[in-house]
């Protein structure tokens, strides 16, 4: 099914999306709130403070859609709640396609002018994982990204970002996620690490942080705090490794090199569970041959890491055209064999423009 005969008829928001996401952004939600910050919504209210523990559990042990629901809190602090204008804040995806290979994608509203975002959820056989989304579009103006030409409009909150998780039919059987979506994670950084502690936290989730891995084109500032702060695992994408090619690839060269980003993963500790792998779209003609081989062994050279090679999915009125699967397999033969662990990452969910480089954040249909 081709990908690039698109039907876009949600790229002005219909007006109920627009009246949904404005009551959505002027509730007072509960999901996204730290343990902290619910033990002071409880006390703010003159509830016990317990009762902030009891309301983690069920907002994230539970996932229950609404606060009558949370049955072991008195009536009055329910009612208390209420009051103040605080509700579970849950939102149902607004569209779900399902992809041939069973690969799902659900659009969500977003912020408060009626805009969408995406979520996939990839079924594999030994796990379930899903790639939400951090953003309304994206500032990085990457040439080979649909959610990049949308734009940059605001940054996903805490709750917009679990929402994800909660509010899909596979959520109580979720077990990874990727922060691979819509936007660049560490330009939401605050957002994103709070939605990560909620994820990691005994009260929250109780995942391990090796269950979660975040990508970055590689903004140095917050990509160093990543490290510092966090324990999950970390995705660079990379796509070519020569300066002033990557720079007609990707803006954010020009600011933050990939020598500057590698540079300073360099410093950091990967032999043990943490894990940084570096993704790798593979261009016909462009990044595939010898050449950059060689240079992505230079680079990475002494540092324990993996290398993701992507077939590219082709996007309306790109020049840029997919690698052969000949050369995508000399490729990665040539850094196997120099050390460089290389494996070529499965396209899933393409027939849906779920796969890598595909989300919009707008509702779409392919026609024969």
């Amino acid at each position: 099914m081709p990908t690039t005969k698109i039907a876009y008829y949600f790229a002005k928001p219909c007006l109920f999306t627009i009246i949904l996401c404005y009551f959505c952004s002027t509730m007072k939600t509960l999901v996204g709130c730290t343990l902290e910050e619910l033990k002071q919504i409880a006390n703010a209210l003159g509830l016990p403070s317990f009762t902030a523990s009891q309301m983690a559990k069920w907002l994230y042990g539970k996932k229950v859609p609404s606060i009558d629901e949370m049955t072991n809190l008195s009536k009055a602090a329910r009612e208390a709640l209420k009051s103040d204008g605080y509700e579970v804040g849950l939102n149902a995806p607004l569209d779900l396609q399902v992809s041939k290979d069973g690969t799902k994608k659900y659009l969500f509203p977003a912020g408060s002018e009626g805009r969408c975002i995406e979520a996939v959820m990839i079924p594999q056989e030994d796990r379930l994982t899903i790639c939400v989304s951090s953003q309304i579009g994206c500032k990085m103006g990457c040439k080979f990204c649909m959610t990049g030409r949308q734009g940059f409009h605001g940054n996903l909150t805490s709750n917009e970002i679990l929402n994800q998780f909660l509010s899909i039919d596979e959520a109580d059987n979720l077990t990874n996620a990727v922060f691979m979506g819509m936007g660049e994670p560490m330009d939401n950084y605050d957002n994103v690490m709070k939605a990560i502690e909620v994820l990691t936290s005994d009260w929250g989730f109780g995942w391990s942080p090796k269950r979660i891995t975040v990508s970055t084109v590689g903004l140095i500032l917050d990509l160093k705090r990543y490290l510092d702060e966090s324990k999950c695992h970390l995705a660079v994408s990379m796509h070519d490794p020569i300066p002033m090619q990557r720079a007609e690839l990707m803006p954010v060269e020009k600011a933050y090199s990939i020598e500057r980003v590698v540079e300073l993963v360099k410093h950091y500790d990967f032999t043990g569970q943490r894990r940084v792998s570096f993704e790798y779209i593979m261009f016909d003609g462009l990044n595939d041959d010898k050449k950059h081989a060689d240079a992505i062994v230079r680079l990475l050279r002494g540092l324990e890491c993996r290398v993701n090679l992507i077939r590219f999915h082709q996007i309306p009125d790109s020049p840029l055209k997919a690698s052969s699967d000949a050369a995508i397999a000399h490729f990665m033969e040539r850094l196997n064999s120099q050390g460089i662990i290389t494996t070529l990452r499965a396209s899933r969910g393409q027939d849906v423009f779920a796969a890598c480089g595909l989300l919009s954040g707008l509702k779409n249909e392919s026609n024969d």
